[in-house]
């Protein structure tokens, strides 16, 4: 017999009761193995214990690579650790994940970027002057207004490759541009030593001169918050979230003796809210939070996140 959490065990004739509504998971960790090579066995022992157990969940995060479970708070995760320890024998840490934060640049800019590379025989060559400029949309957006045949239309797509694979890596912090507009308007090239490949890297060395004179910028990420608190506890909770960067949007009645604050709230302050609420209000809160949108880094906070995303990058090479 095929029977999980939430499943009614009864005769055929029986009256079917409605599945219990778990609660959604308000508290993230990232995942990691004490012992190299156990990563298969913290997904076999985590796919079993989320048939047990409808308020965990987990996923891979294709952008930090992190697995990532989330539950209930603190002790829920605990008492995880514990069983893939007990039932699966695994040991696992768990650490806070990692904030996917966004580049951007604030100006528009004109530069060249030239590979010329001679080494026998043909050569490499490769000539472009892009203009960088911001804009809405969060995928590149690629134009070209050359003129005169300067860059042969057959190179354009060979440019626009070497662009977009520049932005997945930033020049700040290494994570990726978004916002940002590029149109070729000029170059140069050989008719023997000119090739795709020579286009794409010209292409890349635009990009990072262009960046660097764009006044790049890192962003954050911003998720809507909402919080119900009993009425006794909403200044706490007001001063609370102005601790963590948020702006209080509103705040209306719910049901007796409670109030419902709207808020956005940085993501990078939320990690520990789940307890935070819990021993503010006495396990009587709840909240939601979802992603809304990027918005600039505060500059205070810049070296912190370079210094904190380069020591990653040395850690994974």
């Amino acid at each position: 017999m095929d029977a999980n959490t939430g499943d009614t065990l009864c005769s055929s004739n029986a009256i079917v009761l409605e599945k219990a509504k778990f609660s959604k998971p308000c508290y993230s960790m990232a995942i990691l193995p004490k012992s190299k090579g156990d990563e298969s066995k913290i997904s076999q022992g985590i796919t079993r214990l989320l048939e047990e157990d409808g308020a965990l969940t987990f996923e891979m995060n294709k952008e930090t690579h992190q697995q990532i479970i989330s539950g209930l708070g603190e002790q829920h995760l605990d008492v995880l650790v514990a069983k893939l320890k007990s039932k699966f024998g695994v040991e696992v840490t768990l650490e806070p994940p990692i904030v996917a934060y966004r580049e951007a640049i604030l100006k528009k800019v004109r530069v060249q970027g030239k590979h010329k590379k001679q080494s026998g025989g043909h050569g490499q060559f490769g000539d472009v002057w892009i203009e960088f400029e911001p804009c809405e949309s969060e995928d590149l957006i690629f134009e070209t207004k050359v003129v005169g045949g300067s860059v042969p239309k057959n190179y354009f797509p060979a440019v626009e490759k070497g662009l977009r694979d520049s932005i997945l890596r930033g020049i700040l912090a290494g994570y990726p541009v978004v916002n940002l507009k590029a149109t070729l308007v000029d170059g140069s090239y050989h008719p023997v030593d000119s090739s795709e490949m020579a286009f794409k890297m010209a292409a890349s060395q635009a990009y990072k001169a262009g960046l660097q004179q764009a006044t790049p910028v890192l962003l954050e990420p911003i998720g809507r918050l909402s919080v119900t608190v009993p009425d006794a506890n909403t200044g706490d909770m007001m001063g609370e979230l102005n601790k963590r960067r948020g702006r209080v949007l509103g705040m209306n009645p719910d049901e007796e003796g409670t109030a419902i604050i709207e808020a956005e709230v940085p993501m990078s302050e939320m990690h520990d809210f789940a307890t935070l609420l819990r021993q503010l209000a006495q396990g009587s809160g709840s909240f939601t939070y979802t992603f809304e949108r990027y918005e600039q880094l505060p500059n205070q906070l810049v070296a912190g996140v370079i210094e904190k995303a380069q020591s990653m990058m040395e850690k994974d090479e």
